[in-house]
């Protein structure tokens, strides 16, 4: 198939600068999106009397018989093709003749190519949005059947104070809705129609880029036409936005990973989310959950490689640009399969509500509301802090928890302590007395729950 930019040039490309310099591997993709910002812009040219109203329709027609004919496999996708634009206007000229030709009048695939990627872009942030909220109402479900089941919060992976495993999961919630938020964002500042920029000066025919904007669903156009073609930030800013993604599926990940271990077996996955051993028989391997937190690098990398590509480019195009596509398609597609495997991942795993409460019984978590139960006697809290930290160092010599150490042993620490101090420590009444907005208590945690489902059904 000829290069649209053949006329200049006197010799052959040699197949070496053709393989190197072809997109169509990986825009191909764009077929549907770019066919109907051909057909937008068609639309346009005959009702601004650019081409004649005839044609103009024909070429319509055309263009959807082709977009047809791709989705249904009886047209192929010639790979040998420079690129899908080339392709998809060399076969509407093979039809319409000279008036296949008519349809870039008025455009360039600087501008073309900038309004296929914001149409393709759009689209994956739906799907992704789609999916990230499916993994929203997969961690309400989880919380609500947990509100009730104890277990250790941790800092610096030491045993803090008693939560819940539905305050604790609802933490991811809160972040997915975060990412949530971003992507609504980033799909904003993208949907601007950068149609008609032309080359990078525009163009002296009288366009309606407004119609054209509206047809294709836009906000607006895009005010400066350098811009227009040379502005990739919306791709930058998405592959952030899926980058802060994977970072929290990755904290996700590890904290599955963990808690599959013997060392705590919090959880257990499905056998239809886990793998075996080659060699040992015993082994249940959470390979999803590793996979996840392994593929964060590699979108993290395609947020690299865009924020490289773009640093250093003089306005306006620049062939650099091309290298767009395949890192923000990649960390959309690996963003996507992610949370394809991991939400059901999730959903069917069983939580080990007593492993939990066991592991809450160690490790003094209750220390703080043993130190706050001083302090509503009256003393102050450091004082409180300091006889509570006694209390513990005494625990571990006698090898003890708070809840078994002996009243007159407390009373030798502080006489203000009396039989209520176990009514205090009592991990269930630890949490529960967490009433605070944000807190592990059961009236809380239903605070973040309806947020959460909230924010599913708004966005």
């Amino acid at each position: 198939m000829a290069q649209l930019w053949k006329g200049r040039f006197k010799k052959e490309l040699a197949k070496e600068t053709n393989d190197f310099n072809s997109s169509i591997s990986f825009d191909s993709r764009m077929f549907e999106e770019d066919i109907k910002g051909s057909i937008a812009h068609a639309a346009m040219l005959g009702a601004a009397g650019i081409i004649d109203k005839s044609e103009s329709e024909k070429i319509v027609d055309e263009l959807e018989k082709i977009l047809n004919e791709i989705k249904s496999g009886t047209l192929q996708i010639d790979m040998q093709a420079e690129d899908i634009h080339t392709f998809i206007e060399g076969e509407l000229t093979a039809r319409l003749g000279q008036t296949g030709k008519r349809l870039h009048t008025a455009r360039s695939r600087n501008d073309q190519v900038a309004l296929d990627i914001r149409l393709t872009l759009r689209k994956e942030i739906t799907e992704t949005e789609k999916k990230i909220k499916e993994l929203i109402c997969v961690i309400c479900d989880k919380a609500e059947e947990n509100k009730k089941t104890i277990m250790p919060g941790y800092t610096h992976l030491q045993r803090a104070q008693p939560i819940t495993f539905a305050h604790h999961i609802m933490a991811y919630a809160a972040m997915l809705c975060r990412d949530l938020s971003r992507l609504e964002d980033t799909k904003k500042r993208m949907n601007i129609c950068p149609l008609g920029s032309g080359a990078l000066a525009g163009t002296t025919y009288p366009l309606n880029r407004e119609m054209v904007a509206e047809l294709l669903d836009f906000d607006g156009i895009t005010l400066n036409s350098l811009d227009g073609v040379s502005d990739r930030d919306f791709c930058i800013e998405l592959a952030s936005t899926l980058s802060l993604i994977m970072v929290h599926l990755s904290r996700f990940s590890e904290e599955i990973i963990m808690w599959c271990s013997w060392e705590f077996k919090f959880v257990e996955l499905d056998d239809a989310f886990s793998t075996g051993s080659s060699i040992m028989p015993q082994k249940k391997n959470p390979d999803i959950a590793e996979l996840v937190r392994g593929k964060s690098g590699r979108v993290f990398g395609d947020l690299t490689t865009l924020l490289t590509a773009m640093k250093g480019i003089a306005l306006a195009y620049n062939k650099d640009m091309q290298e767009d596509k395949e890192a923000i398609f990649d960390a959309v597609d690996t963003v996507k399969m992610c949370l394809t495997a991991f939400t059901p991942m999730i959903e069917t795993m069983t939580v080990l509500k007593e492993n939990m409460r066991n592991a809450a019984a160690k490790g003094f978590i209750n220390a703080t509301d043993c130190a706050d139960y001083l302090v509503g006697k009256g003393m102050p809290f450091r004082d409180a802090y300091k006889a509570t930290g006694e209390l513990v160092a005494l625990c571990i010599e006698k090898n003890l928890t708070l809840e078994t150490l002996p009243l007159d042993e407390y009373k030798n620490i502080c006489d203000l302590f009396d039989e209520d101090i176990y009514i205090a420590i009592n991990l269930e009444k630890c949490v529960a007395d967490r009433l605070v907005i944000g807190g592990p208590s059961e009236q809380s945690v239903d605070i973040q729950i309806n947020a959460a489902r909230n924010a599913v059904s708004v966005n």
